[in-house]
């Protein structure tokens, strides 16, 4: 009997997210590590799959999602980035970003090609294209600014260079790429023979009065992208598993082709719901003031602590430099935060390979106000 496997991801364990979430449930501390919101969802939001379900839209759904859905996305597009879409050739609803992500390297990255990765970068990225015998080159992304060199790209795309990889706003950073940056990578993509894969999951958590610069805003780059949405970042309805990816025509027929054999179509009653909620720009318009009132609540909690900190300039998590508190390494950091302080958060040096350490967490505030100040104190009371 063969009891073992040859494992085609060896060096991959149980995700962070994982590990962290289950340490905060074992010593009761409190949850900032893994990005779930801890409040409901739109009521209304909610009625809307309770009467689909109601009025029979119980089945399988078109492979690329229900037209409906599609026509929403394709109006949010064109009143969001000035983007015109084909509902029918440029946009699939998929079962969440990661499936779209992990869908579009399976489409694209052939056996030998390279893939260029941000890291810090989220952690679905480098096994997914070792999964279909790619290579990930890794940038790495250094604290405090985590801006990107683009030299050091340059440096790095070649013959074998299948694709690009970014994510804006960035998870775990919080940072955003510039207009300056978006069209700096719109030269290296189209002097070269690669593709890029636009993570755009927190478009609409961007603080401050900043602009997230889409890939979709840059027309001669667009022509060489699949960028990825996330209805489940926007909504605060994770559990749902349910985003879109959009593109050029001639990408997407190969994405489509992989999807369909993937997943082929997802849940029907909340693409219906998603379509009447979705084509209301209000319900997306009001999350960037939405979130930023809850980075503004926890970062005057911690004020006066010993951590340091830039304010995230998009998504729902913020970075805590603690090298004022601790020269232990960011994992072993981590550990102690939540057995003994009872507050769970994320180390960034699990995000880079190989790991880097630079004495900084990330924590989720995508929380109730409640819970963010009783973090806050808990991380103002610890000066050793």
């Amino acid at each position: 009997m063969l009891e073992k496997v040859e494992s085609k991801l060896p060096n991959v364990k149980t995700t962070i997210f994982t590990v962290m979430s289950k340490m905060a449930n074992d010593h009761n501390a409190i949850n900032l590590s893994q990005g779930f919101p801890d409040f409901p969802i739109d009521p209304q939001l909610a009625e809307l799959v309770y009467k689909a379900m109601k009025d029979g839209f119980n089945q399988y759904s078109p492979m690329q999602g229900l037209p409906a859905l599609r026509e929403a996305i394709a109006q949010k597009l064109d009143h969001t980035y000035g983007l015109k879409i084909d509902i029918n050739e440029n946009v699939v609803v998929t079962a969440g970003a990661t499936q779209a992500l992990f869908t579009a390297i399976g489409a694209l990255v052939h056996k030998g090609d390279e893939v260029i990765i941000f890291t810090p970068a989220y952690d679905c990225y480098g096994p997914s294209v070792e999964l279909f015998g790619g290579k990930p080159v890794y940038c790495e992304l250094k604290a405090p600014d985590y801006k990107v060199d683009w030299d050091e790209v340059k440096s790095k795309v070649n013959s074998k260079t299948r694709l690009i990889i970014i994510n804006t706003p960035h998870n775990p950073t919080g940072t955003l790429l510039s207009a300056a940056d978006m069209k700096e990578l719109e030269k290296i993509v189209l002097s070269s023979n690669a593709y890029l894969l636009s993570d755009e999951v927190y478009e609409h958590i961007v603080f401050d009065g900043l602009k997230h610069e889409s890939a979709a805003l840059f027309p001669e780059l667009y022509k060489r992208s699949l960028i990825v949405a996330s209805f489940g970042k926007t909504f605060h309805i994770t559990g749902w598993k349910l985003g879109y990816i959009y593109g050029p025509e001639y990408l997407m027929k190969e994405y489509k082709k992989v999807h369909q054999y993937n997943v082929f179509c997802v849940n029907t009653p909340m693409q219906v719901a998603l379509s009447e909620y979705v084509s209301h720009p209000e319900n997306y318009e009001k999350i960037p003031s939405f979130y930023q009132r809850k980075r503004d609540i926890f970062l005057d909690a911690v004020k006066g602590s010993k951590f340091t900190f830039t304010p995230a300039e998009g998504t729902y998590f913020q970075v805590l430099n603690y090298e004022a508190i601790s020269h232990k390494g960011e994992v072993e950091f981590a550990e102690e935060l939540t057995k003994i302080h009872k507050v769970a958060s994320i180390p960034l040096s699990v995000f880079y390979s190989p790991e880097l350490n630079q004495h900084t967490l990330r924590f989720c505030f995508a929380k109730n106000e409640e819970t963010l100040e009783r973090a806050g104190e808990i991380l103002k009371s610890i000066t050793a």
